[in-house]
């Protein structure tokens, strides 16, 4: 264990890996406590709603428990397609290839069809997977500022003579800053330098845009204006797996070329059932989106309200609440949980030295009481702390 950690334990301030008790919903019990939920990504509170349960059950009952194989050979069920289907109807493309982990959806993209005479552009806050990608393609990669499109135009003009092909990368709703990538922009950028976008949608599936469609439907982007949807099936759809929905020619090449779906056991029958009844709430349930938005828009203005520095969260369930030094934030999250709320602190090495801060989560399913007694205790603490 690294020393912050032994510390983190010898001073009671450890938070991490508590185990829960039965469904993360909103409300959670960890050891004999209830505590309201503040992290997780189960945005829009599917995790426990009853279609999921009911197609869970019958898809367990008809599959079993594993897939048997990996999809090239043994492991393609029906409703592994059936999803495929679905994911690329629901992101407007050709074709959509399901995988068995999102962070490996990334790394397995990346180095499939980027390699040596290629680079790779990504945004400095992108997600670790998809500097993994980078590092295992073995193409050229260089960053440019977060969200910062005249630094991305700078990075390109300097660079894309000097290479065969670019991928330009961004997150759609970053992780720990809550803000989205504005990708008109960034579309733009990459087509007057002759590259390729893609977009991470992890946190942006289920949760922005009018319809919850993510960064498409909240810029409403024409079918087609990115060239890879790379999105998961764990946080608003509550399974697991992650998928890239593009033209038909890439998914065909990546299913017979990536390694993990020519290598890795198929994602199980069970979750991909549960993915797509996910994606037909998404698209039939239009309350449960306007919930999700409601909440977090009332929730985030009433922690500015409070005078917290949210960074530029706007439009997303993911709210960070600056603290500060690591230790400070560790004993807010402590004090927070002691309340009878589970949020999860984030420090260094997950976000900048001194920028240690609160990942606050929206749910649909949380309640404006339930919100306002979250709202309460932060103006209590943030107080007591002299953090406000």
């Amino acid at each position: 264990m690294l020393a912050r950690e032994k510390n983190l334990v010898r001073f009671g301030l450890m938070t991490y890996m508590l185990p829960i008790q039965g469904v993360a919903s909103n409300k959670v019990t960890i050891g004999n406590q209830e505590l309201l939920m503040l992290g997780s990504y189960s945005y829009l509170g599917l995790i426990s709603h009853p279609e999921i349960f009911k197609v869970a059950h019958e898809a367990l009952d008809k599959y079993g428990s594993g897939a048997g194989g990996v999809r090239l050979l043994t492991g393609t069920a029906d409703i592994h397609e059936q999803l495929e289907r679905k994911i690329a109807d629901f992101k407007r493309t050709e074709d959509s290839i399901v995988y068995s982990s999102g962070y490996v959806t990334n790394m397995t993209l990346i180095s499939t069809l980027f390699g040596k005479d290629d680079l790779i552009v990504i945004d400095k806050y992108d997600h670790q997977s998809i500097y993994d990608g980078c590092i295992l393609s073995k193409a050229d990669w260089k960053r440019f500022n977060h969200n910062d499109t005249g630094d991305l135009e700078r990075v390109l003009e300097e660079n894309r003579s000097n290479y065969k092909r670019v991928l330009v990368i961004v997150d759609g709703v970053f992780s720990m800053d809550g803000d989205i990538a504005p990708m008109p922009e960034i579309i733009e950028i990459a087509k007057q330098h002759d590259s390729f976008t893609m977009v991470d949608e992890a946190h942006a599936l289920g949760t922005v845009g009018p319809n919850g469609r993510g960064v498409d439907d909240y810029f409403d982007l024409k079918p087609g204006a990115v060239d890879i949807y790379m999105g998961t099936l764990s946080k608003a759809i509550p399974s697991i797996g992650g998928y890239i929905a593009a033209r038909k020619e890439v998914i065909t090449y990546l299913k017979f070329t990536s390694n993990a779906f020519v290598f890795s056991a198929a994602l199980p029958p069970m979750c991909a059932a549960v993915s797509l009844k996910a994606l037909e709430i998404i698209e039939t349930d239009k309350e449960l989106i306007k919930s999700l938005q409601k909440n977090y828009a009332y929730f985030i203005n009433g922690v500015k309200e409070m005078g917290y520095n949210t960074l530029r969260s706007k439009d997303t369930p993911i709210v960070p609440v600056i603290i500060g030094d690591d230790i400070k934030t560790f004993r807010y999250a402590k004090k927070m949980k002691k309340e009878g709320i589970l949020v999860p602190p984030i420090v260094f090495p997950a976000v900048p030295r001194e920028a240690g801060r609160l990942r606050c989560c929206v749910m649909a399913t949380h309640t404006e009481d339930e919100i306002d007694f979250i709202l309460e205790t932060m103006e209590k603490i943030g107080k007591s702390m002299k953090v406000i």
